[in-house]
């Protein structure tokens, strides 16, 4: 799994030792990620699938794209597509997206990699594998998760980051057996580089077989664990979660995982997760397509604003200056 790895967890700085009086986070519901297609045609897993958008916010949909092995002209991406009232994280963990949308953002992600793009009043965009990665085909395996914007913030200006995988803070568990990337938030006092509208943390952590995990986690943030590969376990009850399911958990000021001693073989790195929490909104969500407002009438604006052109035009390849 080529996302950013250490040889040497053990000269990281390392997660401090949880008081007693912490209140570790029990398990509400673990859930299953059906599978299914996106953009022009690429392998997804729907995390989110079944699961109360009431317990999800500030977050919206999450996709696990891959991991898949493509053979040579197999490779596939997005056409030219518009977003409004929400922003949308790329990670790539293994293989290379490029992107590139209406406001004269983008860049190449690659393996460890993260692209935050924030929609706000409307862009159009485009995500695909380069030329060269069509042609020869191979790995590809990533997220994209997104998430909403208050009623203030649904009509800011587009924004774009292009986040390097050297970028993450890394920290290591008191056992040293799991390593923590920090994209987004701050765990334990160690900050992510992505700047975020909607108060949230954004972890990728690798628990080695036998190996245990406890984070410090906001009270005031909601917390879900999606596991991308491995078998471990969740909660103060370390109840058993595996390859593709999503745990939900509920109130508390820390979070405990850990990987089962005993690992499939291609499961032999241990356990791969995402660990997602930030901020409820709470506020009406309207959502259709690929637009995430508060009423239906604004979703009907934003259908009749991008009609009419008004959330920008494909730029052309290579092009800075997109059309707002």
């Amino acid at each position: 799994m080529p996302a950013i790895t250490v040889p040497d967890l053990t000269v990281l700085p390392r997660v401090p030792a949880l008081p007693p009086t912490v209140i570790q986070r029990p398990v509400v519901s673990i859930t299953s990620a059906p599978s299914a297609f996106e953009g022009l045609g690429f392998p997804v897993k729907r995390a989110f699938a079944g699961v109360d958008l009431m317990l999800l916010d500030p977050f919206i949909h999450l996709d696990e794209m891959g991991e898949v092995e493509y053979a040579p002209g197999e490779p596939k991406g997005t056409s030219w597509h518009p977003h409004r009232g929400f922003e949308t994280v790329t990670y790539i963990i293994d293989g290379i997206f490029d992107h590139q949308d209406s406001f004269g953002g983008g860049g190449t992600i690659t393996n460890g990699d993260t692209q935050w793009m924030t929609a706000g009043s409307g862009i159009l965009h485009i995500e695909a594998p380069p030329e060269h990665l069509v042609v020869s085909g191979g790995l590809f395996h990533g997220f994209q998760l997104w998430v909403n914007l208050p009623r203030s913030d649904k009509l800011i200006v587009p924004r774009y980051q292009d986040l390097h995988s050297g970028e993450v803070s890394l920290l290591t568990s008191r056992d040293g057996g799991s390593l923590v990337r920090v994209i987004a938030g701050d765990v334990a006092g160690h900050a992510g580089p992505g700047a975020t509208h909607t108060p949230m943390s954004m972890v990728h952590a690798t628990i080695a077989p036998g190996a245990g995990l406890e984070l410090p986690w906001r009270p005031d943030f909601n917390a879900l664990v999606y596991v991308m590969s491995g078998d471990g376990f969740v909660g103060p009850n370390q109840s058993p979660i595996g390859t593709g399911q999503l745990a939900v958990l509920g109130a508390g000021d820390a979070l405990r995982l850990s990987a089962a001693t005993s690992q499939q073989a291609r499961y032999g790195s241990g356990v791969e997760v995402l660990i997602l929490g930030g901020a409820p909104i709470r506020e009406p969500i309207a959502w259709a397509g690929p637009f995430v407002m508060n009423t239906r009438a604004e979703v009907m604006q934003a259908f009749e604003d991008y009609n009419a052109g008004r959330l920008g035009h494909p730029v052309p390849h290579g092009d800075v200056g997109g059309t707002a």
